[in-house]
């Protein structure tokens, strides 16, 4: 099977990195669910907004990730930054819809986005299928 690659973007990410990165969000986003903690989404907002506009090693959940990736002696694996970008810029949009729905007591709204970012999540820890990534690479293809 051939990788597919970003033509535009020379930035590269460790698949690894955002793997571990994915499950510490969706640990977060389970405790959301059993707690309702208006806290974690908040933090997960912050979280995804530092790993996307500011510096991610100034990311809790980055600095997490890299430890428990050094602590389980994974390799590197490089791959385009564009794809997981787009994807990380999905989870924020789901994060701040869950926050939203959350703070005006959207119950089911709440549940439902978290189950479909959780199921997301799921899909890229357990089997690395990023949906964020396919969805940018069929972007890629159809418009440019």
């Amino acid at each position: 099977m051939q990788s597919k690659s970003c033509p535009i973007s020379l930035l590269r990410v460790d698949t690894n990195v955002a793997r571990i990165s994915a499950f510490y969000v969706g640990l977060f986003l389970l405790l959301f669910l059993i707690t309702h903690s208006l806290f974690i989404p908040l933090f997960l907002v912050g979280d995804f907004a530092i790993r996307l506009f500011g510096k991610k090693e100034f990311s809790p959940i980055y600095f997490l990730a890299l430890f428990t990736k050094k602590q389980l002696k994974l390799s590197t694996k490089m791959v385009d930054a564009a794809p997981k970008r787009l994807a990380m810029l999905f989870g924020l949009v789901f994060v701040i819809a869950i926050t939203f729905a959350s703070l005006f007591h959207a119950v089911v709204v709440t549940y439902i986005l978290s189950i479909v970012l959780f199921a997301c999540i799921v899909l890229e820890v357990a089997f690395s299928y990023c949906l964020g990534c396919e969805i940018y690479h069929l972007y890629k293809k159809v418009f440019v």
